[in-house]
């Protein structure tokens, strides 16, 4: 499955074109396109729930310009803020605002965006979810209606332990997955 370009999402459930439709309709990932925008989160790979947000990865060089960029492009979206964001070992910069009835989040960090962990995180998750199938999809969306953000409800439902983040990333190079 290539991430890289929304097109995808045409084809996909409802809330995936209507996800597809904002974006596009208001140029989201266009107005980010310097910054290699990735959409990532629970919507590319079906496993929201009512009130998962639009998560986009972004790559910065400057974090000033990238500040701006995202405050020019979308400080007059409703409930819009911007903040530096301390994430494990390098600053990150967090935009919120709605859109048309979504959350929108914006991401920047200085690492490239395949190499971020949301994107790392994406990856692992859908090749779990294919492998599993639909019974342990139900089982990971079950687990988010219950509170559980995505990575903690994927460690459970495969029976890992320690923390979830790290777990899932072992996902990349060695596919032996508890099977359920």
């Amino acid at each position: 499955m290539n991430f890289d370009n929304i097109e995808y999402l045409q084809h996909g459930n409802d809330r995936q074109r209507q996800a597809y439709a904002i974006l596009t309709n208001n140029q989201v990932l266009s107005k980010l396109k310097q910054f290699d925008p990735i959409l990532v989160g629970t919507i590319p790979i079906n496993i929201d729930i009512e009130n998962s947000d639009l998560d986009i990865i972004c790559c910065f060089a400057d974090k000033q310009e990238f500040q701006k960029s995202v405050k020019d492009n979308f400080s007059n979206e409703r409930s819009f803020t911007i903040r530096e964001q301390p994430s494990l070992d390098t600053l990150a910069i967090v935009a919120n605002f709605f859109l048309d009835g979504f959350e929108i989040e914006i991401f920047g960090q200085r690492i490239p965006t395949r190499q971020q962990f949301a994107y790392r995180h994406l990856i692992v998750e859908h090749n779990l979810l294919n492998k599993h199938g639909e019974k342990f999809r139900q089982q990971i969306i079950k687990l988010k209606r219950q509170g559980r953000k995505t990575e903690p409800a994927f460690a459970l439902a495969l029976g890992l332990t320690g923390d979830p983040y790290t777990e899932l990333l072992k996902f990349e190079t060695n596919d032996k997955s508890p099977n359920r």
